[in-house]
Order: structure tokens, then sequence, then C-alpha cells
């Protein structure tokens, strides 16, 4: 619950009480609050154990916490009837990025270096790709855009 608070938040909170109910109504205004989320926690499991209650037996094993979606999906996944870990653990990144590197660089076989030899021409087996900017003629206007005005 607390998770994201650090220790000098929490000092500030305890210094914030002490002086906001006092150092003699603290330890009751403690008492009271851990009173109160007893109760609610105990008004929260009781509802839970009506709802399980109501649903049937068909759903014995049903998890309120099976309701989150982050939750959901990871039990999901984690089915073993998938196979989802079979093919998680057959997938090589690094040797599937090697060979979209080689592909991309013209290293990975002779068919592919002959194939770009002859589109290339005489540019050393690579393809320019750069864009190269357009020299306007001096009579042309740039284009005009409406919504820029």
């Amino acid at each position: 619950m607390f998770n994201d608070v650090g220790p000098l938040e929490l000092v500030t909170l305890i210094v914030l009480a002490v002086l906001v109910f006092g150092p003699d109504k603290l330890p009751k205004v403690i008492q009271d609050v851990t009173r109160t989320i007893r109760k609610i926690r105990e008004f929260s499991e009781s509802a839970k154990n009506d709802i399980r209650e109501e649903l049937g037996p068909e759903f014995k094993d049903f998890e309120f916490e099976d309701l989150n979606p982050k939750t959901f999906i990871r039990k999901q996944l984690d089915n073993e009837d998938l196979g989802l870990k079979e093919i998680r653990n057959g997938f090589d990144l690094k040797k599937e990025m090697a060979e979209v590197t080689d592909a991309v660089h013209s290293r990975d076989s002779d068919a592919s270096s002959a194939s770009s030899a002859g589109a290339a021409g005489s540019s050393g087996g690579r393809i320019d790709m750069t864009k190269k900017p357009e020299t306007p003629d001096p009579d042309d206007r740039p284009p005009f855009d409406a919504d820029a005005t």
C-alpha cells in the first residue's frame, strides 16, 4: 500500500500528525484509524465471500485479483496450454537481428550481392539511399500553403 512512500516523506507525515493532533491525542487517532481499516477489510472479505457463495460451485476458485487486466493477461500468458514459453525460448533475438543487418548490408549471400551489384552499378555494391535536395529553377515559385499563412 505504501510502497512509494520514502523515509523522508514518512518522517514528514509523522511530524505533521504530531503537529495537527498533538502528542496526547495521537495514540487514540492511530487506534481509531487502524480500527477503521480493520473494519473495512472485514467488510470487503465478507462481501467477497457472499459473492463467491452467490456465484455457485463452478466459480469456487474465482479470485477477484484476476479482474485486474495485468493479472489476467499475465496468468493467460503463463498458461502452458498455449505453448508460448517454447516460442519465447526458441526465438533468438540476436540471431534474427544479425540476419536482418546482414540482409541490409548485402552480406547475406551471393544472390543478394549479385542483385545489388546489378542495381547499384558502379557504386561499389551499395545503393545511395540518401535524399538529395533538388535545386529549383529560378523561375519556379515555392509552393503556396494557405493554412500556413
